[in-house]
Order: structure tokens, then C-alpha cells, then sequence
């Protein structure tokens, strides 16, 4: 499930698995569907 947040006065959408913030809740709900709850494959 998709997290609401507010920071920077703009509400994120943060991904609950792997903490990722989105500022499109669909994005966000589209992310979490596939999400493997590691680090982002562009951290490593």
C-alpha cells in the first residue's frame, strides 16, 4: 500500500516496501506492484 506524505508543501506517494517517494500516486501504485523492497537498482 502507498503511503501519503506531505514535505516541501507537495504531497508524496512513498512506496512502503522500499521507502522510494513519488509525486503521482499511480506511479507510486505502479512501482509497489513490482517492487522487490531491495535498494533501487540505480543506487547500486
Amino acid at each position: 500500500m502507498v503511503e501519503e506524505t506531505q514535505r516541501d508543501d507537495m504531497t508524496w506517494y512513498r512506496c512502503e516496501k522500499c521507502g522510494l517517494m513519488f509525486d503521482s500516486e499511480d506511479d507510486a501504485t505502479k512501482h509497489e506492484e513490482t517492487c522487490d523492497a531491495e535498494d533501487p537498482s540505480y543506487l547500486r
